[in-house]
């Protein structure tokens, strides 16, 4: 065993029997209906005390326990995948630091300490998402790290607005008789950097170039750290968003996220961007059930799409892994003959993902539906809240339809078949969680009884969408190209699969200008009149007169006699002037 492989295991074996004991700490806390606060008062300034505070109830210890068991698994994963890697245990020390920022923001209900964790996902994420390096990976990197620091900003800001009311727990707020005003810019500041993090409208572009980085990443990133760390704060600052009268702008704002990565991964042929788009929905589904006020519903929902999102990744790395580094799904095809287990994880991952019933997804997300259809909200809401749920099984068929049981479509069967053990075992594992862990967490969480009361049309909606959206799914995937459908127009085609052209918006716009400006700087002042008179001018003004210079300490003798000569002639001019 070489060291790249003992550190692999090493961390495998840690975390996931922390994960475990995490667990049975979070079903304790959570059936005892216990919480433990833990201070540790760094250093005391202007009457602020900079405090290093810990909470764990069963919220904290679940979510930890839940990132640590996916973490160990990737890990796992990764000591196959990743195998070719001569820098494999610096790899696995990025996902560790990744992993130990996460942890930081989870058990702190101190804004001061969750900068700490906050900041850390942003540069960790930086150095994951650059490590194939490339310029794509450059670019993407840039964007993801250039959006989260206004994430950043804001959450500094909502800090320094804080040090009016004594202490940054936010846990204590309601304590601190602050004025709606107050409460409302803090509100707005925590929610300007949550919808950074969690990537929602208008800062959607970095979430799918951020697949750049490599598999095993991507799969800790979209389960259960980077983007799931906005929503984790806004579940902690729940009962202050209805305070602050900012419920329904989080409604609208998850609606449309919903529904713009809907429609965009419907166009989409990139198997890695597909999944990152349907992560784009379920955080939209997450923030709309946040803006409805179920907090602890959209909780439930964060740990359930994690199990299923994680083996949804990986599924995918073993598919491009063994179709030789193609993501193009229209090269894809058949893998139920060539990959059996992975087709049946790829399968089961993906019936989660629309909430077949009985899987982990589907506990959270139909009760998410059930209980907007009792709340109160317009008809625009509603139709962009089922819409975005048919679409999800839309997309989810049709990649099913194009890679698991459509035609075969690759240019050979090289590689084909290679199901390593050291894939298999993490995604059986996540596999098995993916079917039972929504009940489980449906018994722990869900300790009071809901009672759903709809009527027979509102009842079988849920159902109605999504069977229309398997259908359609199924339409598009045999409309290979588009040929005799409506939608048969480039422009439309190109709008809907670049999220509304918003990574253009938040590149080309950003950047044009600042550009644009500089070349015009270069023309005029670089290569222009201010440049022949300004610093290139005084250049070669210093450089003649140093020359000069040079030559009279060289004693040349043309320089003395001229000198001579001159002075002969200023003596001559004067005595003649005083005659």
């Amino acid at each position: 065993m070489n060291y790249n492989n003992f550190v692999c295991k090493v961390s495998f074996i840690v975390l996931f029997s922390l994960s475990i004991i995490l667990f049975l700490l979070g079903l304790k806390f959570c059936i005892e209906e216990f919480i433990m606060m833990m201070d540790w008062n760094i250093i005391s300034f202007n009457s602020c005390n900079v405090v290093m505070s810990m909470i764990f109830d069963y919220k904290s210890l679940l979510f930890m326990s839940f990132v640590l068991f996916i973490s160990s698994l990737v890990i796992y994963y990764s000591d196959s995948y990743m195998s070719g890697d001569e820098n494999l245990s610096r790899f696995i020390i990025l996902v560790l630091m990744f992993v130990m920022s996460m942890v930081f923001l989870i058990i702190s209900p101190n804004l001061i300490s969750i900068l700490l964790g906050w900041d850390g996902l942003g540069l960790v994420s930086y150095c994951l998402v650059i490590y194939y390096q490339n310029v794509k990976s450059y670019n993407a990197g840039m964007i993801t790290a250039l959006t989260n620091r206004i994430g950043d900003v804001a959450l500094l800001l909502s800090i320094a607005w804080m040090m009016s009311c004594g202490s940054w727990n936010f846990m204590l707020i309601n304590n601190f008789g602050l004025s709606n005003i107050n409460m409302s810019i803090i509100m707005v500041l925590v929610i300007l950097a949550a919808m950074t993090k969690s990537a929602q409208i208008p800062f959607s572009s970095w979430l799918p170039a951020a697949m750049a980085a490599p598999t095993p990443v991507s799969a800790l990133v979209h389960s259960s750290t980077l983007v799931t760390a906005g929503v984790y704060l806004l579940v902690r600052f729940g009962a202050l968003i209805n305070e602050s009268m900012m419920s329904e702008f989080m409604l609208f704002i998850g609606c449309l996220t919903m529904f713009m990565s809907g429609l965009g991964a419907n166009f989409e042929y990139d198997l890695k961007k597909i999944i990152a788009l349907s992560t784009l929905s379920q955080l939209g589904l997450m923030m709309s059930t946040i803006g409805l006020g179920y907090y602890d519903l959209a909780f439930f929902h964060l740990l359930t799409h994690a199990l299923f999102k994680a083996l949804l990744f990986m599924c995918a790395g073993v598919i491009i892994h063994g179709f030789n580094d193609l993501q193009d799904i229209r090269g894809m095809g058949s893998i139920v003959n060539q990959m059996p287990l992975t087709s049946v994880c790829f399968s089961v991952s993906n019936l989660a993902l629309c909430g077949m019933p009985f899987l982990s997804g589907f506990y959270s997300s139909d009760l998410i539906l059930e209980l907007s259809l009792m709340s109160n909200f317009n008809m625009l809401v509603f139709i962009m809240f089922f819409f975005s749920t048919g679409l999800t099984v839309c997309y989810t068929f049709r990649l099913i339809y194009y890679v698991v049981v459509g035609e075969f479509n690759y240019k050979s069967l090289h590689c084909l078949g290679d199901e390593h053990y050291g894939y298999i075992g993490p995604m059986f594992l996540l596999m098995i969680m993916s079917v039972i862990g929504g009940s489980v967490l449906s018994w722990v969480i869900l300790l009071t009884p809901e009672v759903v009361c709809l009527s027979i049309f509102m009842s079988t909606l849920t159902i109605v969408v999504s069977l229309m959206g398997g259908w359609v799914g199924f339409e598009l995937s045999m409309m290979m190209y588009y040929g005799s459908f409506f939608i048969n127009n480039h422009y439309f085609v190109s709008f809907m699969g670049s999220m509304w052209f918003m990574p253009y918006i938040s590149t080309y716009m950003v950047s044009m200008f600042p550009l644009n400006l500089g070349l015009s700087a270069n023309y005029v002042i670089d290569c222009g009149w201010s440049e022949e008179y300004g610093g290139q001018g005084l250049f070669n003004f210093l450089l003649d007169s140093s020359m000069v210079n040079q030559d009279y300490q060289y004693n040349f003798f043309k320089y003395y006699l001229m000198s001579f000569m001159f002075w002969v002639f200023f003596f001559a001019v004067m005595m003649f002037c005083v005659d």
